[in-house]
């Protein structure tokens, strides 16, 4: 199958447009203080009715015409369920009344999942279980905090008496899902290594810039070509996924395990590299590292992701290479 890779000029104004917006609204001290910062502002955009088909008030785009998009909320660590109500809402819950206005937030506890992220922000919350998918409402949600790495993520166990059953199956939903994380992943990897590499030109050590040295001039490089080996498997993903095609599983974990890899890398070379200081709550920079760990995990760990891809090329013949 061909495909191009090549962004169109719609798609990059709208990344643009979202990075702008995002910049002025969501600044790293708004993460300290605020919940959802830029919500609003994306919401007037129509940021959140682009995957809705248009009878529900959306644009009915793909998501791969998200994705340069999905990077730029990435890259600036916006808090909230984003991914859950902009991009797996529109196959679980298409006709939810104001979603497209970004009025109604939704969370999802998929398959894969034990916990619901930015749940008490939700409105609905899309339960898989045995039965199949359930929309439970804030009022008929018990949450319980759990333990989380992401300050900006928290993750909540759901239960509920109350729940309206849905149709439909939640396969669609992970599969854009899991892109969509891993497009957001693609945005924290790129702020990290940008951040890292400013930092790395003004730090000095034995009357030298940092970055001048050979360790850390490697470690810089080699987090860029994973994050350039990465992103191109999150576009082949989208398109995947939006063409239905027969590898769109395989596609997707692809695009998950590597940005997943190229993330957590670039956290790790972000400490390295800003030493003391990287881990100190008062540095920004504990944010995007929190982000990529805690996104890395979500809907489906590198590890799973690796072995759905050895499972998909083996084709089930684990004896076929040693």
């Amino acid at each position: 199958m061909t495909m191009n890779f090549g962004f169109t000029d719609e798609q990059l104004a709208l990344a643009a447009t979202v990075r702008d917006v995002l910049r002025a609204h969501c600044p790293p001290a708004a993460l300290r203080s605020e919940r959802r910062p830029g919500w609003k502002q994306l919401a007037a955009l129509g940021f959140f009715g682009l995957l809705l088909p248009p009878e529900s008030d959306g644009l009915g785009l793909g998501l791969a015409d998200l994705v340069p998009a999905l990077e730029e909320t990435g890259r600036a660590c916006l808090p909230g369920p984003v991914v859950e109500t902009a991009v797996a809402a529109p196959s679980l819950v298409a006709g939810a009344p104001k979603l497209a206005s970004g009025a109604v937030c939704v969370s999802v506890l998929l398959p894969g999942q034990v916990y619901a992220p930015d749940a008490d922000l939700a409105d609905l919350i899309v339960v898989a279980g045995t039965d199949g998918l359930r929309l439970v409402t804030k009022e008929s949600a018990r949450l319980t905090p759990r333990p989380g790495v992401d300050p900006c993520r928290p993750l909540f166990e759901v239960a509920f008496e109350d729940s309206e059953r849905l149709g439909g199956s939640a396969g669609p939903a992970l599969r854009r899902a899991t892109v969509a994380t891993a497009a957001q992943l693609i945005g924290v990897a790129r702020e990290l290594l940008a951040v890292s590499v400013a930092y790395a030109r003004v730090r000095r050590q034995f009357g030298a810039a940092i970055g001048s040295f050979q360790a850390v001039k490697h470690q810089l490089a080699d987090v860029a070509v994973a994050v350039e080996f990465a992103a191109p498997l999150v576009y082949r993903a989208a398109l995947a996924v939006d063409g239905a095609v027969a590898t769109a599983e395989r596609d997707v974990s692809a695009a998950k395990a590597a940005a997943g890899e190229a993330a957590t890398f670039a956290a790790r070379v972000a400490l390295q590299v800003h030493g003391a200081i990287g881990y100190t709550e008062e540095l920004d920079l504990r944010f995007w590292i929190a982000r990529a760990w805690s996104l890395s995990a979500a809907y489906g760990t590198t590890a799973a992701h690796r072995e759905r891809i050895r499972a998909a090329v083996l084709d089930g013949n684990v004896r076929r290479y040693p």
